[in-house]
């Protein structure tokens, strides 16, 4: 089962139909920059659509490095048939990334990687520091993100993936997501501020289908047994 974020690997087939989805108007410089992507081999992640796709599709994105001259980020969206995935992965484990990393950030976030390991805890990264990894080229900036996905498998997992980010958010520029096992995701920030204050208050999750309201317990209700965050 296919997850935002996931990376994906086509076809022949799949290439031209994400060919085939661009607008005519399409400035030659971007089918240029894809038809690199595409013979480097890097891979397209796995997006939320923003209409109802077939049964048999699924939306991916292609976000390309910064410009050289104003460092604009060029993002392509598409669509292929599941059928024209050769192969696929789920997001970037954190400890693959720590290569791709600032050196003022690069101690930090290894600390970070070590000790959710220790944990027992998910950890994965998507967004600039992920494609820097995956690429190589230069999409991490002095202004980036770090976009975490953090997904626990029970409360006490949830409660401790997001103490230790939160801890870790001090030093790093800490974002991303909590993933809960029904595939729906949170930004960690506004789940953590909701159940340390007004647990009621609804939040805005994502999933690979559609972005609705939801109740933190409805949420916290797919995660296996175990103590009460409360």
């Amino acid at each position: 089962m296919l997850a935002r974020h996931d990376l994906v690997w086509l076809t022949a087939q799949g290439w031209r139909q994400v060919r085939a989805g661009m607008a005519p108007e399409a400035e030659q410089e971007l089918i240029t920059a894809l038809d690199a992507w595409r013979g480097a081999g890097w891979p397209a992640v796995v997006r939320r659509a923003e209409a109802d796709p077939a049964p048999e599709e699924v939306a991916i994105g292609f976000a390309l490095p910064p410009r050289p001259g104003d460092g604009r980020k060029v993002r392509i969206g598409s669509r292929v048939d599941v059928a024209e995935i050769v192969r696929h992965t789920p997001a970037l484990p954190l400890a693959g990334a720590l290569g791709a990393v600032p050196d003022g950030w690069r101690t930090a976030l290894a600390a970070l990687s070590r000790e959710a390991a220790d944990a027992g805890l998910d950890l994965a990264v998507y967004g600039s520091v992920a494609l820097a990894a995956i690429t190589g080229q230069r999409y991490v900036t002095p202004a980036s993100d770090i976009d975490l996905l953090l997904r626990p498998l029970d409360r006490e997992q949830l409660a401790a993936g997001l103490a230790l980010v939160a801890r870790h958010a001090a030093l790093l520029p800490l974002d991303g997501e909590v993933v809960f096992p029904d595939g729906r995701a949170v930004a960690w920030k506004e789940l953590r501020m909701v159940l340390d204050t007004t647990p009621g208050t609804r939040v805005l999750a994502k999933s690979l289908e559609r972005v609705a309201l939801a109740v933190p317990d409805d949420l916290l209700a797919t995660l296996e047994d175990a103590p009460c965050l409360s």
